[in-house]
């Protein structure tokens, strides 16, 4: 095994989680308006899809996708249209998010079936694992499965540090931003516009 490709790889994974994205904004977002629990939750679904997404690479199925224009695009619709969804729901949620812990929240499990499927329904994420990964093997005599899920679990590890720091840390700030009444307004819109902006994303990227 070669341990300097594997530090590499924890490396560029840890630049990666630390550069701003929808993921690292929604986690943002989730920890601010319902506290550092909901962050966690989304978090716990984005690693999971992770782990989907390894497997697929793993047994080959990324590359079908890779080369099949009709799959990818129908995977990148569902995933554009549950986002939009999301959107439509923040939307007819009320006039602003609540960051009082005051009315209506998701449950945990609500939280992290969104984060899940968020993940799993962009292909983009498949179609980053393959051209990323390979990249990375470290050893000649493991099979090419065991090494991608290796990688795979360090890629979900150092994510999930890095992603639970900002679900923590954006959770603590809150007690600052209650006493500001557009607050709630703000992150409402700054959550919708989040949602539509990948969905756009996705469609047209």
């Amino acid at each position: 095994m070669n341990y300097e490709i594997l530090i590499a790889f924890t490396m560029a994974t840890f630049l990666l989680a630390l550069s701003p994205g929808p993921d690292n904004i929604f986690v943002l977002i989730q920890s601010i308006s319902n506290g550092k629990k909901s962050g966690l939750a989304v978090v716990a679904g984005l690693m999971s899809g992770c782990l989907v997404h390894t497997s697929l690479l793993a047994f080959g199925v990324s590359a079908v996708i890779k080369n099949n224009p009709t799959i990818f695009t129908c995977i990148k619709v569902f995933g554009a249209a549950y986002l939009i969804y999301l959107a439509v729901m923040v939307y007819k949620g009320g006039d602003a998010i609540s960051i009082k812990g005051e009315g209506y929240k998701k449950s945990m499990f609500s939280l992290y079936r969104q984060g899940f499927i968020m993940n799993v329904l962009n292909p983009k994420v498949t179609i980053f694992f393959l051209a990323f990964f390979p990249g990375f093997l470290f050893s000649e005599s493991l099979s090419s499965v065991v090494q991608f899920y290796i990688l795979g679990f360090l890629f979900i590890l150092v994510s999930s540090m890095v992603f639970g720091a900002i679900a923590i840390l954006a959770g603590q700030i809150t007690s600052f931003l209650t006493n500001n009444k557009r607050t709630g307004f703000v992150l409402k819109w700054i959550q919708i516009a989040v949602f539509v902006g990948i969905a756009i994303y996705l469609v047209l990227g």
